[in-house]
Parts: C-alpha cells; structure tokens; sequence
C-alpha cells in the first residue's frame, strides 16, 4: 500500500488572515506539522495543494463568496506555523500544487501524480473541513482513492458545517476518519 498525505490551504489567510478559520485552525497546527513531517521521513509523497487567487479576479466564482484571500504573492499565502518550518527543512520531498478550485483534483495534476508513483491510499488534513477537504475528499471518492481523514487535523470556521463534514466523510464515502483517540469508518 503506498500512501501519500494532502496538505489542503494550511495558510496563513486560512488560519488567522483574510478568511480565518480561528481558533479551531490554530489548535491543529502541531498535528498537521507532526503528520507532515512523519509522512515525508516515511518516503511517502507529501502535497501542499494551496489556493492561489489573483488580485481583483472577477471571473473566479469565489469572487462573490468570499472576500479575497491567497492572494499571489502576498504574506497570508505562506503556510501556517510550524508548517511552513517543516515545509522549509523537507521541501525536496514534498510537492507544492496551486490549486484554483475547492477540490485539490479540480484542474490540476495531482491524480496523475499519485497515480504514477501508485498511490492507493491518500491522507487528507487541513482546511476548511466542509469546503476545500470535502470537495478533494469527494473527488477522491469518485476516483476510487481510499482515504484518511485525521479529525485532529483539520478544521474550518463553520462549526456546524466542520461536524455535519465529518459524518459525511464516514457515513456516505466510507472514509476512515481517525484521532482523537477515535478510529471509524
């Protein structure tokens, strides 16, 4: 079983920026940083898929739901914390994609990467658990991935929706959700 771990929008505007998830993002820094760094000494494939937005794009369909953020070039597209650190001291192991659309798949090479190197098991962390994970984890799904989600690594600033995501994950795509102590699928 080969396995590989996505890093989904861990940035600073994500964390406490332009659109934060707060507190709840704060409190994962040190398990996404901990997972990053065990997969990537592991030899697993590690992927920071990261929002990349342009300044005053009105032709992007966030534009009318969200105020700008991950912006090219600006300081809140940095990764967040400790894991810009771990980014920092592996990045010859670990692959940066941008991504333009909720789902990490969405017009971008990453299934084709995990294919090549035969990749059947993926590990999802991040933010925001009922956007930008669940969108990649449905994708996932439907590509025939089998996955990971590790609750003590992810979050988002909607509370009700970061819940009724982690149900989602386990009751209607069979995903292992695991941490915390907890282990279900």
């Amino acid at each position: 079983m080969k396995r590989a771990l996505i890093v989904i929008d861990y940035t600073v505007d994500f964390v406490v920026g332009k659109l934060p998830c707060g507190e709840s993002a704060v409190a994962i820094e040190a398990r996404i940083a901990e997972l990053t760094e065990a997969f990537a000494l592991a030899g697993d494939e590690v992927v920071m898929a990261v929002d990349l937005h342009h300044e005053q794009d009105p032709y992007h369909p966030e534009s009318a739901l969200f105020p700008p953020h991950n912006i090219e070039g600006t300081a809140g597209r940095e990764l967040y914390g400790k894991l810009n650190d771990v980014y920092d001291r592996h990045k010859d192991r670990i692959y940066w994609m941008d991504k333009t659309r909720y789902s990490a798949f969405c017009g971008t090479d990453l299934e084709l990467r995990l294919r090549a190197r035969g990749i059947t098991d993926i590990h999802l962390v991040g933010v925001c658990t009922d956007i930008c994970v669940l969108h990649t984890a449905v994708d996932a799904y439907n590509k025939g991935f089998r996955q990971t989600i590790h609750v003590d690594a992810v979050a988002s600033f909607n509370a009700a929706g970061h819940e009724w995501a982690l149900s989602h994950f386990k009751e209607t795509l069979g995903v292992n959700v695991t941490g915390l102590g907890v282990t279900e699928k």
